[in-house]
């Protein structure tokens, strides 16, 4: 799914969402710092006391600082607080995920998971970087200070250091990443037979057709580094994986669960659409409270990463409502849990991949010209959405606001295609390097005349304006990686990520998209 407003924008809603491990307990370490546990009874500051105390000594031991004077002209930094809200790290792509373990279940591939023990210590870092003396931790020369030869949690550059570490190891066990998705390592065998592995900062997904192979990859890396071995995969990103009776299952029941108690949703009333029939959201033309603005964000960040993972049916929702997190309404809020309401009803859905199913990878692609009216400039701009699914059920969404103001509905839905064909060619060069060539992905549109365009060399009054390119589709109809097709705009799925449906076409095309309902909780 594409980030509206810019990646960074979106991880910073992301930091905000309800965190996966939330705990009730009012000492969760998550949300206390050393003036909080000065104030606590004398027997809990002593508890705390040891537990810093044992973890300087494990960064001691790990050789992950020294004691220097501070060089001159340097200065130190305080790591309490330091980016910890950046807690999503995104390496692997959800959608990578997503196709991934659907390849495995269809050639019944084993996948095995692993978890690294504090991951960020390992990595090296190339900057110097000088930090205070912890307080409560100083020594008898008060005037030295940490010098970081190691990255620590919190620390910003941890997570690429970390990387460069895992980079270098899995050389030397003959893995080399993707040039599709970095997070995707590959080891070929002499015959051919590949081992791939996934990893997600410390999280780590191994498979492949070759048990065996699978089993010495898996040993040697836990030889190198200190892992937890999970055995086989039944979580990964806080995704729920279950594989039973030819078929695979995603969801992310346990973290909606934990999202809709935060918030007091969980009996809410159930609404059976994202957004209200009809509604169309506005810019506030006020000033939000804190309070407010921290509210929404947290809504709209938790409902971010359930989008994200396995609920396709909230993009467009989603989308929309996050536009307004800098300076959200009190209606906004509403809306925003609104969505929740949705969710309540339909708690139990899961992504359902089915290996009986004959089809192959596809795409779904629309537009809706100049229905959105939320940015700043009030101009009349178009909403794009598109959807690939492979064994009947959703890989990868998008749902976004079109950059450029179009000027018909042809040069809309035409934008929309050539931005969807960057994804076709994306995922051929993704199965290429994973030895599951494509010879081409269908992909339909419900506009003639943008496919029309699209297939020929000629520029019609509809997209003589377009800029040069989103004339990328028609580099990729001649190429042959993509094969367009026309179907009647009440039968195009894709129409769900552009605007908002009433419920009859909403729930007929969310049925395109693989959820499915389970009265109980899903099949492990």
């Amino acid at each position: 799914m594409a980030a509206e407003g810019g990646a960074s924008w979106y991880n910073y809603l992301l930091s905000k969402a309800v965190p996966y491990d939330e705990l009730p307990d009012p000492l969760y370490i998550r949300d206390w710092t050393i003036k909080d546990i000065s104030k606590l009874p004398a027997d809990q500051q002593k508890e705390w006391r040891q537990a810093q105390f044992e973890e300087l000594e494990a960064l001691k031991k790990r050789n992950v600082y020294e004691i220097v004077d501070l060089p001159p002209g340097r200065k130190t930094i305080k790591i309490e607080g330091l980016d910890f809200e950046e807690i999503f790290s995104p390496v692997v792509r959800f959608e990578s995920v997503r196709t991934i373990l659907t390849l495995a279940m269809l050639e019944k591939w084993g996948i095995t998971a692993l978890d690294v023990k504090s991951a960020f210590l390992y990595g090296t870092l190339d900057e110097e970087i000088y930090i205070e003396q912890p307080h409560g931790f100083i020594t008898k020369e008060k005037h030295k200070v940490l010098r970081l030869k190691r990255a620590i949690y919190g620390l910003k550059q941890a997570t690429r250091a970390w990387w460069q570490e895992l980079d270098r190891s899995l050389k030397e066990l003959s893995f080399s990443c993707l040039y599709a998705d970095a997070g995707i390592f590959v080891a070929k065998h002499g015959d051919g037979t590949l081992v791939i592995m996934l990893a997600y900062v410390d999280d780590i997904v191994i498979t492949g057709p070759n048990t065996t192979l699978v089993t010495s990859k898996k040993k040697l890396f836990m030889e190198k580094w200190e892992c937890h071995d999970l055995g086989e995969c039944k979580e990964f990103l806080h995704i729920r994986i279950a594989i039973r009776d030819g078929k695979t299952y995603l969801d992310q029941i346990p973290y909606l669960d934990k999202v809709l108690t935060h918030f007091g949703m969980t009996d809410a009333k159930i609404a059976q659409t994202p957004i209200p029939t009809g509604y169309k959201p506005e810019p506030f033309v006020g000033t939000t409270t804190t309070n407010l603005r921290s509210q929404y964000q947290s809504v709209i960040g938790s409902l971010l990463y359930l989008m994200l993972g396995t609920r396709p049916d909230i993009a467009f929702a989603v989308t929309q409502m996050a536009k307004f997190a800098a300076n959200p309404s009190s209606e906004h809020l509403n809306k925003a849990l609104y969505i929740m309401r949705y969710l309540v009803g339909t708690r139990n859905y899961a992504l359902v991949y089915k290996s009986r199913s004959d089809e192959s990878l596809y795409a779904y692609c629309n537009s809706s010209c100049g229905g959105d009216r939320t940015e700043a400039d009030r101009k009349h701009r178009s909403t794009q959405g598109y959807f690939f699914s492979l064994a009947s059920a959703c890989v990868k969404w998008h749902s976004k606001t079109q950059t450029l103001v179009a000027t018909s509905s042809t040069m809309a839905e035409y934008m929309a295609l050539s931005d969807c064909a960057r994804d076709c060619a994306w995922y051929k060069i993704l199965f290429k390097e994973l030895g599951f060539p494509l010879s081409h992905i269908p992909l339909y549109g419900d506009s003639r005349g943008a496919i029309f365009n699209a297939q020929n060399p000629v520029t019609q009054k509809g997209i003589k304006h377009v800029e040069i390119h989103y004339h990328y589709i028609r580099d990729q109809v001649e190429k042959g990686t993509v094969k367009l097709y026309a179907v009647p705009t009440a039968d195009n799925p894709a129409d769900m990520f552009t605007k908002n449906l009433g419920p009859l076409l909403f729930l007929k095309h969310r049925e395109a998209l693989g959820l499915e309902f389970y009265p109980n909780r899903m099949p492990h």
